[in-house]
């Protein structure tokens, strides 16, 4: 698979052997409005600043996602937020990209699975996913991310899922067991940012969100690294790609061709 895959601290869910295209999907900042992990940084943690410079070294490799997202998510437990408190403003803060369930739907109706793949911490995910679809969906979907410790002065800190790799979570450990199967599936990865390098290259399909704030650095990566991908503003374009890929009308080539999703 690679030349040698970092141990897991956490499990995986079943792959999906039998299912001819996947989605696999970065979840903050990318189906959210707002990144959380960064929210919490901004507003709970050591501020936009400090956090926008440790990324700028993560993309200049500086210093790793693991050690760089450590420092911000402890920046938010030492000014005394717990992991309650933090779940309930990210549950008032933090929206779905505009188009997001009517991607999600049309994926359900084409029997695609739609896995999260994140960086972030597990309960968080839940807490705030829970709050913006329907109790079935929200049990549906399948996360592979980071967990989280509190300890018993209610002071937390991440868990990695791979915490002898650089990015704490290697994306990249949720694509490859596909393509080691007998007969891959198509497998489309949407993403935005540093956490989303270790995937950027193992995809069929790349989605890099484009966002207005001018963070963005999955597409600087990708455009430095000479990786093709679609630029997509929201998974209402995006949805008219995978639309066409699934539906025959399309090449995935010819759409990364294209190289945005509208």
């Amino acid at each position: 698979m690679t030349e040698t895959a970092p141990q897991s601290t956490l499990p995986y869910p079943p792959v999906h052997s039998d299912k001819q295209f996947v989605v696999l999907s970065d979840w903050d900042g990318t189906i959210t409005n707002y990144d959380s992990n960064d929210y919490m940084t901004d507003n709970l943690g050591y501020g936009k600043e400090k956090r926008r410079e440790g990324n700028l070294d993560i993309l200049s490799g500086k210093t790793t996602f693991r050690d760089e997202f450590r420092r911000m998510l402890e920046s938010v437990s030492a000014n005394g937020h717990t992991l309650d408190e933090c779940k309930d403003v990210l549950k008032r803060n933090i929206k779905l990209d505009p188009g997001f369930r009517d991607f999600y739907r049309y994926c359900k109706s084409k029997d695609i699975p739609v896995v999260i793949v994140s960086s972030g911490m597990e309960p968080i995910i839940r807490a705030v996913l829970s709050a913006l679809v329907t109790p079935e969906e929200a049990a549906e979907i399948d996360i592979i991310s980071n967990h989280v410790d509190v300890r018993a002065d209610g002071t937390w800190s991440i868990k990695y899922r791979h915490p002898t790799s650089g990015y704490g979570h290697d994306k990249s450990q949720a694509i490859l067991p596909y393509r080691a199967l007998p007969d891959p599936p198509t497998l489309f990865f949407f993403g935005d940012g540093v956490s989303d390098m270790s995937a950027a290259r193992h995809a069929d399909v790349l989605f890099v969100k484009q966002k207005n704030d001018g963070e963005n650095d999955l597409a600087a990566y990708c455009k430095r690294e000479g990786i093709p991908h679609i630029l997509f503003s929201d998974f209402g374009a995006a949805l008219n790609t995978v639309k066409a890929i699934v539906e025959g009308g399309k090449t995935a080539d010819a759409a990364l061709a294209e190289g945005k999703a509208e």
